[in-house]
């Protein structure tokens, strides 16, 4: 069987509404790095694993395998201009940005539904992306609707 195209692919995907996140961390000189991902999966309960996955061309993609911890932002309904800033490519990402350390230094985006707060526990080679699986050690909700990701563009739940 062969392979579908990469345009028949992204139709096919794009009818598979997603959350959107930041996924977080800080590079080897503490700066915090950054980039919008809508590939987050739940991989395990026992014990609690996640998997995200990054384009090896993004500028997270080094930051982020080298990372021993990571954060998973999940945005919410009202942050589409977050979402885009971090989307491509943008001088001083964070600058303007609320955010805070979480106790393990790890970077949490004000306003969003939710972190969650991993450790790095492999990488994967997959494709022109590494997968990243993390332990989830911890992490916090807040009452707000997420972001959604549908058909190419950016949705609420109606």
């Amino acid at each position: 069987m062969a392979d579908v195209d990469a345009a028949e692919f992204r139709q096919l995907l794009g009818r598979f509404a997603t959350g959107v996140t930041v996924v977080t961390t800080r590079d080897a000189s503490g700066n915090p790095v950054g980039m919008t991902a809508s590939s987050l999966s739940s991989v395990s309960l026992t014990p609690p694993l996640l998997s995200v996955c990054v384009d090896r061309s993004a500028n997270l993609h080094a930051p982020i395998v080298a990372a021993e911890h990571f954060a998973v932002n999940i945005l919410a309904e009202h942050q589409e201009a977050l979402s885009r800033r971090f989307a491509g490519p943008h001088e001083g990402r964070f600058d303007g940005v609320g955010y805070r350390l979480s106790e393990n230094g790890l970077v949490l985006l004000d306003g969003v539904v939710a972190h969650i707060e991993c450790e790095r526990e492999i990488v994967y080679d997959a494709g022109d992306h590494a997968m990243i699986l993390g332990r989830v050690v911890g992490g916090n909700t807040h009452d707000a609707r997420p972001l959604l990701y549908y058909r190419g563009g950016y949705a609420a739940l109606g």
